[in-house]
């Protein structure tokens, strides 16, 4: 009986150690599988023979060895820079979510694979067009409280229209008064010029030319005409130090069909405040020659999106043609109180199991959760010498527990042998 048992330990043997060494094998062949958790086989004893008699009484036989499970290593692995905004990896606790189709059955699967890209409808996918789960944003950029699928290649900067104009300018104290009539058509009619663009509530650009006329001492008219018409006029006054004293009536300039556009020249010394004006935050007028430092508005046309950036918070940051910048989602991420225990699905995604427990998502670096690095991807955490190393062992205990195996069965013969 003994003989035979022994035949059946070193089969066990050959067994565990088959099934070791596929593990090992697994481990090497995704050592560059980006987000691959290496697993280790756990070895236990199997069930033991008892004995009973002798001096010492009961007596344990052991049948063998069995494989009791194969445990997950989930340590960090090392984060490798790629440069692509789009490529996320997540430093500590955490995997992403990505919902959708796998090998024909549809749900929600996490991952620590985050080779992300945007597709044609815009939505942040994986590359097996997996739609990754977060909390999307309105088109002011506020996240909304309910996790939904990222979209943001489709997205759009809305137009703003313009409300305000500030100008800093120096009009030349030594220009000549003119008597003529205003004409924007004749130079000899005004003094100096400038222009602003603005734009109006759909986001059309409107080109407004300002002509100044000096009428007499210290006292210049201001003209506006946009699009071939006379969009708005006024007086400034200087005081003789060439500060600007006075705007009358209240500066705007209005474009057909639309709101008045305020026009700052400046902080007039008329002003008492507080704060006081002092004349010289705006038009002056210097004896010195006409000039424009800097004319500002703050309106803006449409923008279409044209580069992405992702905090370590997961916060999606758009940068449109237009020259705005809002958020446009977050990436959410996942703790699991078992990660070690969850069930593998292939193309480096898992699935929760009663083992494992239920994920828990919310935004990056709460709750346990770790940060987002943009533009890198967490390489494999196998350790190819320990592999390798492991990979003697394992060979060494193969050949060994076939050395149980003959030699039993070459007793087995002796034992056939007695009856010739």
């Amino acid at each position: 009986m003994s003989l035979i048992s022994s035949l059946y330990t070193g089969a066990s043997g050959l067994d565990a150690n088959s099934t070791d060494l596929s593990v090992i094998g697994d481990n090497i062949a995704n050592s560059n599988t980006t987000g691959f958790k290496a697993s280790r086989a756990d070895f236990s004893d199997a069930m033991s023979q008892q004995l009973i008699g002798g001096d010492s009484g009961i007596s344990q036989v052991g049948l063998g060895v069995q494989i009791g499970s194969i445990q997950q290593i989930i340590t960090q692995g090392s984060l490798s820079n790629t440069g692509l905004a789009t490529d996320l990896a997540i430093q500590g606790n955490g995997y992403f979510a990505v919902k959708g189709t796998h090998d024909g059955q549809s749900g929600t699967y996490l991952t620590r694979d985050g080779q992300f890209s945007v597709d044609a409808t815009g939505n942040l996918v994986n590359g097996e067009g997996l739609t990754v789960q977060g909390y999307p944003a309105d088109a002011t950029g506020k996240l909304t409280p309910t996790l939904g699928d990222l979209k943001v290649g489709a997205s759009m900067a809305p137009p703003s229209a313009t409300t305000a104009v500030s100008m800093q300018a120096n009009l030349n104290g030594q220009d000549p008064a003119i008597a003529a009539a205003f004409d924007p058509a004749d130079p000899n009619t005004y003094n100096t010029s400038n222009s602003v663009t603005v734009y109006d509530t759909a986001g059309a650009a409107h080109q407004v030319d300002l002509f100044y006329t000096k009428t007499a001492a210290n006292t210049w008219t201001w003209n506006a005409q946009a699009d071939g018409a006379a969009v708005g006029t006024g007086q400034l006054t200087f005081d003789p130090s060439g500060t600007l004293n006075a705007v009358t009536p209240a500066a705007t300039v209005t474009l057909a069909g639309g709101t008045p556009i305020n026009v700052n020249f400046g902080d007039p010394t008329s002003v008492a405040g507080p704060p006081a004006g002092t004349g010289k935050l705006g038009v002056t007028q210097f004896a010195s020659a006409d000039s424009t430092s800097k004319i500002t508005q703050d309106g803006f046309a449409a923008g279409s999106l044209a580069n992405l950036s992702i905090d370590s918070s997961g916060k999606i940051n758009g940068a449109f043609t237009n020259g705005q910048t809002r958020v446009l989602g977050q990436v959410a991420t996942a703790v699991v109180p078992s990660a070690d225990k969850m069930s593998r699905v292939g193309g480096n995604l898992f699935l929760t199991n009663p083992q494992s427990g239920d994920a828990t998502l919310g935004a990056p670096s709460t709750g346990g959760r770790g940060g987002i690095t943009a533009g890198a991807l967490e390489q494999s955490n196998v350790d190819l010498a320990n592999e390798f190393v492991h990979m003697i062992s394992t060979q060494r205990a193969y050949q060994a527990n076939g050395k149980t195996v003959t030699t039993a069965d070459a007793l087995l013969v002796e034992l056939m042998n007695i009856k010739r």
